[in-house]
């Protein structure tokens, strides 16, 4: 079946016209949507792109992902398409201007068959918007696929995509890679443009990548990733492609780890801690100085993060009249978000950047750093989600999820490889974050350590 092809084989059939652009179109068109995987279709517009690039013919700069189709997660504006943020507050929007990752997504000729299911406007870890049903995990759709790029996590995970993109501003393609089995790559700050809204003043979150595959990641971080006019900041460009970067040997790397939590004093499962051993040992068999290191984040950063993941909440209200749509977590959010002065938040973003400061000075002399990347297997539906006590859902995320933000704040390109499953076969990632603009290092590691432990040939139930 097509879908058993990785998104670069897809890329190559289709290059030695083997498939056309629209075959792939049809066959993921056909498949059956059974883990929430989509808020709004676009099956025809994607047939009508899939079509026109067959009668353009392609490009001699085309990419290995020419004509493999793809989906847009739901919080980046698309035009002409009902683009809600997860939220039911935006049920009925209809941008007219699609924002840059759309574009580089069109112009890299990757037809997209919708928009991925997201929370409201990306906050919670988990998936479950009042806009669609919740995205889950193929390996156990009673289990949550992770947020908030849960959709594009359970869509490459259950065959409904060869590849996606996804946002990332605390965990947001790691949480989904660790719960649906895939590779999840958050790039370093200012690698993909936030053009044209630039919507996080902070500098937080930023585009990547969802994949069943480290090379697959890569080659769509090659069509997200440039610089943009009016980009407030960007990384340095990388010496080749991405995509070239797996095949380099990344040489004997240190490897600093460690396994206690960050934002949340919450006992680690044996599963999550198992994972961070196996993949410990793995590194060292490959020739990599394993060593342990203390956590590089002070507790007291905790409250600075929170203050600045509020106050952009605050910063995305409902249209007038519509504010009772909005979920209790995202009102009591924004509340705290509201209750902020600009001194505070200016203060906070200083102190948040100063700890970034010292955790990248603590962990320079490593090449890499290997954490476990959830405190748990994927949670049941609804097991994190409490709407009769918001405070409790926020601290329940937290406890989940208490590693991933912390790269989120010092900028550093991280990853999530699915390199352990549970006895009844739940997907458990572990994490490897790089300095700031090392994604080619990163890259290399992780292709390394997948030829080492392969882990594309699972299949989930259903596939």
């Amino acid at each position: 079946m097509l879908h058993d092809l990785t998104a670069l084989e897809q890329g190559d059939a289709v290059r030695r016209g083997e498939v056309s652009p629209l075959d792939l179109v049809e066959h993921y068109a056909g498949r059956a949507d059974d883990v929430g995987a989509f808020i709004t279709t676009t099956h025809d517009r994607a047939r009508e792109h899939a079509r026109a690039l067959t009668e353009s013919g392609r490009p001699t700069d085309a990419g290995p992902l020419w004509g493999v189709p793809t989906g847009i997660k739901d919080l980046h504006p698309t035009a002409g398409v009902r683009t809600t943020f997860g939220s039911a507050a935006y049920d009925d929007f209809v941008p007219e201007q699609s924002d840059a990752l759309v574009l580089s997504v069109e112009a890299a000729g990757m037809p997209s068959l919708g928009k991925t299911n997201t929370p409201e406007f990306g906050s919670p870890c988990y998936t479950e918007p009042d806009v669609a049903p919740p995205a889950v995990t193929p390996w156990d759709r009673s289990r949550t696929a992770g947020g908030s790029s849960g959709g594009a996590g359970a869509a490459v995970a259950a065959g409904l995509l060869p590849v996606a993109p996804g946002s990332d501003g605390g965990g947001s393609i790691r949480i989904p890679a660790s719960c649906c089995g895939l590779v999840g790559l958050k790039p370093t700050r200012g690698r993909v443009s936030g053009a044209p809204t630039y919507g996080d003043p902070v500098g937080l979150a930023t585009a990547g990548t969802l994949a069943r595959t480290v090379r697959d990641a890569a080659a769509l971080l090659d069509v997200l990733a440039g610089r943009r006019v009016g980009d407030p900041y960007w990384a340095p460009p990388p010496s080749g492609t991405f995509l070239d970067a797996c095949d380099r040997e990344p040489g004997r790397l240190r490897v600093a780890r460690f396994v206690t939590p960050v934002i949340a004093d919450v006992e680690v499962h044996p599963a999550s801690v198992a994972a961070w051993e196996d993949a410990s040992v793995l590194l060292a068999s490959l020739g990599h100085d394993v060593e342990d290191v203390p956590v590089p984040i002070p507790p007291e950063a905790v409250a600075d993060f929170e203050t600045c993941w509020a106050v952009p909440t605050a910063l995305s209200p409902a249209p007038p009249g519509r504010e009772d749509r909005l979920r209790p977590l995202t009102r009591w959010l924004g509340g705290l978000g509201h209750a902020v002065s600009g001194p505070e938040l200016g203060l906070a973003i200083g102190r948040l950047r100063q700890h970034a400061a010292a955790a990248l000075t603590a962990l320079a002399a490593y090449d890499i750093v290997l954490t476990p990347t959830l405190a748990a297997p994927p949670a049941p539906v609804g097991a994190l989600r409490d709407d009769a006590d918001p405070a409790r859902d926020f601290a329940a995320q937290k406890a989940f999820t208490p590693w991933t933000s912390a790269w989120n704040v010092t900028g550093m390109p991280a990853v999530s490889l699915p390199l352990h499953w549970t006895d009844d076969g739940l997907p458990v990632g572990v994490m490897l974050a790089a300095r700031p603009a090392e994604e080619e290092l990163l890259l290399g590691l992780a292709a390394q350590v997948e030829q080492a432990s392969p882990w594309a040939d699972r299949r989930p139930p259903g596939w």
